[in-house]
C-alpha cells in the first residue's frame, strides 16, 4: 500500500483518517496479494475483465483492489461508472430491481461497461441474491459486477459460477509493519520496534486495524510505543493470556481468574477479545498435542456459548476451572 504515481506526497497532519489518505490507488500499490493483484492486473490491461467475486476476512485490501481496478480502468472518470453499494445497509430484493438496474441501464460514453461493486454481499437475502444473479445476466453487456464477502460459501452458486472468485487472507506480518513504518516517517511520528510489534499484534492480518490503531496511538504522546498500542485497541499483552492459561493448567485457578478479572474490568477487553487472543496463544504455551487440543476444545466451546448470549465471565471463569481441573 503507498501513494499512488503521479499522486501528491502525503503531508504530515492529523486531520485526515489515515486509512483513506494511504489507501493505495493502483493495484501494484495493494501489498500482501501480489498474485491476485498481478492477475487482476491483466484483466485491465487486456480489457477483458469479469465478474469478480472477493472472499476474505475485512481489512485484507478487497475493497481496495475494487476501487483500483476502477481507478485503472477509468481513469478521472471512475467515479461516474463505478457504483459501489453495501449490501449489509441495502439488503433487500427492491434494491437490486432499483439502484443497480437504474444505474446498469443509464448511458454512457467511451467505454465498454460501467462497474457495480457490491460490498458485503453475503448479506443480501435470497431472494435478493437471486434477483442480483438475473440482473448480472441481463446487463452482461454492458456491466461488470465486483462482490465483495467475507464467506463465499453465503453466495448462491449460480452468482458464484457467473463469476472469477478470488480468496484473500490475512495479510502477512512483515507487510504490515512495513507499511506501518512508511506511514509513520510520513506523518512525522516515532515508533519503538515494541509498539510496531504490538500494532501487528493487534491488526492480526487487518491492515485496516493497524493503520487505524496507529494514528489512534499517535494522539497519546511523543512515541508509539507497546503501552500506548495496547491501551488504544484495548487488546491483552500475549504474555497476560499466556500466564492465565498457564496458571489454569497448572491448577492455580484463582490466580487465573485474577487475571480474567482484571483483563475484563480494568482493561476493558470483551469476552470475544479474550476468547480471540487465547486462541492465538494456544499454541505458544508448550503444551504437548493432547493438552493443546483439550484446551481448542474448550475454547470453542465457550466461544459457541458467548455467541449464543451466554454470560461472557461466566463462560471464561468455566472455561479457566475446566483447564485446571485437568489431569
Amino acid at each position: 500500500m503507498s501513494e499512488t504515481e503521479g499522486a501528491p506526497a502525503p503531508t504530515p497532519g492529523r486531520d485526515e483518517i489515515w486509512v483513506e489518505k494511504y489507501r493505495p490507488h493502483r493495484l501494484d500499490d495493494v501489498v500482501g496479494h501480489e498474485e491476485i493483484t498481478s492477475r487482476l492486473a491483466r484483466y485491465v490491461e487486456r480489457d477483458d475483465l469479469p465478474n469478480l467475486l472477493f472472499s476474505g476476512p475485512a481489512g485484507v485490501g478487497k475493497t481496495t483492489s475494487a476501487v483500483a481496478i476502477a481507478r485503472e480502468v477509468y481513469g478521472e472518470d471512475w467515479r461516474e461508472n463505478f457504483l459501489e453499494l453495501n449490501a449489509s445497509d441495502d439488503r433487500g430484493i427492491d434494491v437490486v430491481r432499483g439502484r443497480i438496474k437504474e444505474f446498469a441501464r443509464a448511458s454512457f460514453g467511451g467505454y465498454g461497461y460501467r462497474i457495480i461493486f457490491l460490498d458485503e454481499a453475503d448479506s443480501l437475502t435470497s431472494d435478493a441474491q437471486s434477483a442480483l444473479r438475473r440482473t448480472m445476466e441481463q446487463f452482461s453487456s454492458n456491466t461488470r459486477f465486483i462482490l465483495s464477502c467475507n464467506y463465499s460459501s453465503k453466495i448462491i452458486d449460480p452468482i458464484q459460477s457467473r463469476c472469477a472468485v478470488f480468496r484473500f487472507s490475512g495479510i502477512d506480518d512483515e507487510a504490515i509493519a512495513a507499511r506501518i513504518r512508511e506511514i509513520a516517517d510520513a506523518e512525522g511520528i516515532e515508533t519503538t520496534e515494541e509498539g510496531i510489534d504490538a500494532l501487528v499484534y493487534a491488526a492480526d492480518g487487518d491492515m485496516r486495524r493497524a493503520v487505524n490503531a496507529l494514528q489512534a496511538a499517535s494522539v497519546m504522546g511523543e512515541t508509539v510505543d507497546e503501552e500506548a498500542v495496547y491501551t488504544i485497541t484495548s487488546t491483552a499483552r500475549p504474555e497476560e493470556i499466556e500466564a492465565m492459561v498457564t496458571s489454569a493448567i497448572e491448577g492455580d485457578f484463582t490466580g487465573a481468574r485474577a487475571t480474567l478479572d482484571d483483563l475484563l474490568s480494568n482493561k476493558g477487553l470483551s469476552g470475544g477479545d479474550v476468547i480471540d487472543q487465547l486462541h492465538r496463544s494456544v499454541w505458544n504455551l508448550g503444551l504437548d498435542d493432547r493438552q493443546a487440543v483439550r484446551t481448542l476444545d474448550r475454547v470453542g466451546e465457550a466461544d459457541y456459548r458467548i455467541t449464543e448470549g451466554a454470560n461472557e465471565r461466566i463462560q471464561l471463569e468455566a472455561l479457566l476451572a475446566s483447564l485446571a481441573l485437568e489431569e
